[in-house]
């Protein structure tokens, strides 16, 4: 057996919370399910405060305002470290990402460092998403291929296992990125280092509620921070 732990970054998730805690645990009952939110207005933390009464395994890691997906994620790897766990896994807190999945990325770590689920390993995997932002989605990944010269196909997936050993390793500290750009940042950072990555074919379901965090913003500091990764 392979124990987990599941890193969850949310902001105004409350439709979607209790939903995602059903899958995780009728797929990997044994999980910790760590759960970052910052002070989200639609009280998801209030939900997963709850679930915690009753569930030992589910952790809320609070912060008093929003600082954006890197700084999540990093309080959540640094929680989840505090556990006896094998794999670490992140994934989206909206429901785009099969909780189902999760053992099968588990069990790949048996071989690799880093295994990153991915919509474009096998032609475009997106459910539900227009034209125009599949078509943003795979040709931003192009883009940060070509420029950072790292053979993924699929870099800013939020979908990732990692093995104990690959996160206890990262310097936090010294990660630049703050919004998705942190998925290419730790990618680069990885591939670099020698991490065995492997990318493991996922079908993507755009979230059924809930508003989408994408802004243009978010599209235009990935595209400047790829190459100031790169050069």
């Amino acid at each position: 057996m392979i124990s987990i732990a599941i890193v969850i970054p949310t902001y105004n998730e409350a439709s979607n919370i209790e939903n995602l805690f059903d899958r995780i645990f009728a797929t990997v009952p044994d999980a910790y399910v760590i759960i970052v939110d910052d002070n989200s207005p639609d009280n998801t933390w209030k939900i997963v405060e709850q679930r915690a009464l009753h569930n030992p395994r589910i952790v809320l890691v609070k912060g008093e305002k929003k600082n954006g997906l890197a700084d999540a994620y990093r309080r959540g790897f640094r929680r989840a470290l505090e556990f006896s766990a094998d794999v670490i896994v992140q994934m989206d807190g909206d429901l785009s990402h099969r909780p189902e999945t999760i053992t099968e990325l588990a069990q790949l770590t048996r071989s690799y460092d880093l295994v990153i689920g991915s919509r474009y390993t096998k032609g475009i995997n997106v459910i539900n998403w227009p034209l125009s932002r599949i078509l943003l989605s795979y040709f931003a990944n192009a883009y940060i291929k070509l420029i950072t010269g790292i053979n993924i196909h699929d870099s800013t997936s939020g979908f990732k296992c990692f093995r104990r050993h690959v996160i206890e390793k990262l310097d936090f500290d010294k990660l630049r990125s703050d919004g998705y750009v942190f998925q290419v940042e730790v990618n680069y950072i990885l591939k670099k280092a020698g991490f065995n990555i492997f990318e493991h074919s996922i079908v993507f379901m755009e979230r059924a509620s809930g508003t989408s965090k994408m802004r243009l913003s978010i599209i235009l500091e990935a595209f400047i921070k790829v190459l100031f990764l790169r050069f």
